[in-house]
């Protein structure tokens, strides 16, 4: 059960949230950020957000192979294309953010596929992400299971 339904007791922050996913969303190729959205919510340990963003690139056609490689991604080249594995690995260095996270060749290698507008829809992609997952494990949201949801 959640602890805390952010939603309804901080409604402000929660549409701010809203708000910052709704730009990121628009900024960013949908299968794209599909795979950022897995690939931050695999490395946060957020069960809830895995669940949520394999669902949503399955139902957007993102082959399964594709969308169980995402957490060994870079193991798996055959399967990624360039853009995709330079968008994977600025995800990998600003999710684990630290003195050597975000190196000059991530960012040069994802500013050789990406445009700087692109760029920085990626950026705030991969931020808005890292936000839920946190607001996700800090409030103990669970992957639903019920009619709507089966496991399958």
């Amino acid at each position: 059960m959640t602890r805390l339904d952010l939603a309804r007791t901080n409604k402000l922050g929660y549409a701010a949230v809203i708000g910052l996913e709704g730009y990121a969303r628009r900024a960013v190729d949908p299968v794209l950020y599909d795979l950022i959205k897995l690939r931050a919510s695999v490395l946060n340990g957020c069960g809830y957000c895995v669940d949520m963003h394999a669902t949503d690139g399955r139902q957007r056609s993102i082959p399964l192979r594709k969308l169980f490689a995402v957490s060994a991604w870079q193991h798996s080249p055959t399967l990624f294309d360039d853009r995709e594995r330079a968008a994977l690995a600025l995800t990998d260095a600003v999710t684990r953010l630290g003195p050597d996270t975000v190196t000059d060749e991530i960012w040069a290698d994802a500013a050789a596929h990406f445009d700087e507008g692109e760029l920085g829809g990626i950026v705030f992609a991969i931020a808005t992400i890292n936000v839920w997952n946190r607001l996700a494990i800090a409030t103990e949201m669970a992957p639903p299971v019920d009619a709507k949801h089966p496991v399958e």
